[in-house]
């Protein structure tokens, strides 16, 4: 009896400990990651005003049926896919490679990670400024193709799909170093007894790629492609630094439209509305991409 009452007062005393040391992180995230959504998605029913003596005006769903037919705002969505399906494959395609040739290094390995991961801790603000000088009309660039080709310089930031061409190019320069690490770590995983089994079967380098090396880190590359996927629709600071959405908005991304209908058109429900339906689209996404995966 006396040990079944020890041995609850234990449990007891065990479930407070663990209860104490859970709950400043349920705090922190309930004030400032749950308690921020619920509030964003209240927001985007409302024409929202910002200040205690301005009333906020019940819309319904009109926020929503704006973000749908706004014609800039499909801009955003369809620059923000455009520059995903760029990026994203490239950076897996070439990260991939990349650590495939260094894991098969016997020396330097640990010179070419810092050299292909040194971009990745580049901040984006200094790296958005030093493209933006290359690539705008009187850059770099430009000086080098008039001086070489004696050509009329290209406009890289004045047009469309040229400012996407280049918003990609920096995109996949400064993300393959974290897809690099990735699969470095997941190609160590991969078993040496596999590729040994194969070169007695006869097997080259290619088939070992094909046959052994991605069935085995299938996981990982899903797990990249979700992340890469997400972190191209969080794409603000080069788009804002180098374009600004110009010309006429043709260069916005959702990030740099929400921005601006948040903070420079005071348009607070708009802007929550449309982050929750880019929200859902990435969910969309990120779905799509795991039964993909499976059924692979």
């Amino acid at each position: 009896m006396l040990k079944k009452i020890a041995k609850k007062r234990k449990i007891k005393k065990e479930y407070w400990q663990v209860t104490l040391l859970f709950l400043p992180g349920v705090i922190f995230f309930s004030l400032f990651t749950l308690y921020p959504i619920v509030k964003l998605f209240i927001m985007s029913f409302y024409e929202y005003k910002i200040g205690a003596l301005k009333e906020s005006t019940f819309v319904g769903l009109h926020n929503y049926i704006q973000v749908i037919s706004d014609e800039i705002s499909q801009a955003a969505v369809v620059n923000t896919l455009i520059y995903a399906l760029i990026t994203v494959p490239g950076q897996i395609v070439l990260g991939l490679l990349i650590a495939v040739f260094i894991n098969k290094l016997s020396k330097a390995k640990v010179f070419f990670r810092v050299l292909y991961y040194f971009p990745v801790i580049t901040s984006w603000v200094i790296v958005s400024v030093l493209f933006r000088y290359i690539f705008q009309n009187e850059g770099y660039l430009n000086y080098l193709i008039f001086s070489m080709l004696e050509v009329e310089p290209v406009h890289w930031l004045e047009t469309r799909m040229s400012s996407l061409a280049v918003l990609s190019i920096i995109g996949i320069w400064k993300g393959i170093g974290w897809s690099m690490t990735v699969f470095i770590a997941a190609l160590t995983a991969v078993p040496l007894e596999l590729y040994e089994v194969a070169e007695v079967d006869g097997s080259n380098s290619i088939k070992n790629f094909f046959y052994i090396t991605l069935p085995s880190i299938r996981n990982t590359i899903l797990f990249t492609f979700v992340m890469l996927t997400i972190g191209a629709f969080n794409t603000f600071t080069p788009v804002k630094l180098m374009t600004d959405g110009k010309p006429l908005h043709q260069t916005e991304f959702v990030l740099t439209w929400m921005y601006k209908n948040a903070f420079e058109f005071r348009n607070m429900g708009y802007s929550a509305a449309l982050s929750f339906t880019v929200g859902l689209l990435i969910s969309i996404i990120a779905i799509i991409q795991f039964n993909y995966f499976k059924k692979a």
